[in-house]
């Protein structure tokens, strides 16, 4: 299953759920993302050709991040560019999230090792603005999960 987390026409996140299978190859963002996104399932035997990439130059104005959830269950929660929540959802082990825009937090719900993947240099604190998570209470599921 993929989920696309939005807000009007912004894209804040991609989800393939652990569960998501299809033959061949598929990106899941649009090219214009500094970040991409692909699944790909190839039968055994399948070549893919050797090859380099090309030096491009590129123009990254907000760091986007992947996240592949090796094991464990998390609670993600979106928010938009002011800071205001808007929902959750859970990850679960086997699930990849490429967050696109907006804010997000993390609750671990139960032990988990997270993989990311994200554009760098690092710019250090100059990288992100941290604002207080929202309360317990308040959590609004995708889904009606929980």
């Amino acid at each position: 299953m993929i989920q696309h987390i939005t807000q009007g026409s912004m894209t804040l996140a991609i989800i393939i759920r652990t569960q998501y299978q299809k033959d061949g190859i598929e990106f899941f963002t649009p090219n214009d993302f500094s970040q991409q996104l692909a699944y790909m399932k190839r039968p055994t035997g399948y070549v893919i050709a050797p090859h380099v990439h090309n030096p491009v130059k590129r123009e990254v104005q907000y760091t986007k991040e992947v996240l592949f959830i090796k094991s464990g269950k998390v609670r993600v929660d979106f928010y938009n560019e002011a800071q205001e929540y808007l929902e959750s959802t859970e990850l679960h082990a086997g699930d990849v999230i490429l967050l696109a825009y907006g804010g997000h937090g993390f609750f671990v719900i139960e032990e988990a090792e997270i993989i990311e993947v994200k554009q760098g240099p690092y710019a250090g604190e100059q990288d992100k603005t941290r604002f207080s998570p929202i309360e317990q209470d308040q959590i609004k599921w995708i889904e009606e999960q929980k």
